[in-house]
């Protein structure tokens, strides 16, 4: 939930999980410990400028973020943020995808391969991209459900 939040730290925007150490304590609240105590501030603002719904807690040296009872509204709002992300990282083995055949399809125009191990690798790389969608859309159904349990 806060580790890719972006941080304006030493002069750079740096996603959070760069910067602290962030547990888990209780099932209500999440701790952020900075490496470098001199950037609790910054990070502090970078938690409350996310728009995240929380009230991070600065006590000099740790940040909690206590985490509010979740309301229906903020269950559905979560389960939309949800789909963001799965719908990114969807995204994201697409690019990939991309990003391989070109080089399959540049290997076989330089002749290092032959067309038919182009198809068996097209084919072997389509399976795999299957297999991570079926993976993203079943671990995203189970989120989907415990977050919308009361």
């Amino acid at each position: 939930m806060v580790s890719d939040i972006l941080v304006m730290a030493y002069g750079v925007a740096q996603p959070l999980k760069a910067l602290a150490s962030i547990t888990v304590p209780d099932s209500r609240t999440i701790t952020v410990e900075p490496w470098d105590k001199s950037i609790v501030a910054d990070i502090e603002r970078g938690i409350r400028e996310a728009n995240l719904g929380v009230n991070p807690v600065n006590d000099g040296r740790v940040i909690r973020i206590p985490m509010p009872q979740m309301t229906e509204e903020a269950r559905r709002d979560m389960a939309k943020l949800l789909g963001q992300k799965l719908e990114q990282a969807r995204i994201s083995i697409r690019q990939l995808r991309d990003e391989a055949r070109e080089k399959i399809q540049a290997a076989e125009k330089n002749k290092e391969l032959n067309e038919d191990e182009r198809y068996r690798l097209q084919d072997q790389l389509d399976e795999m991209v299957k297999d991570y969608n079926e993976r993203i859309k079943t671990m995203g159904d189970e989120k989907e459900k415990e977050i919308m349990t009361i």
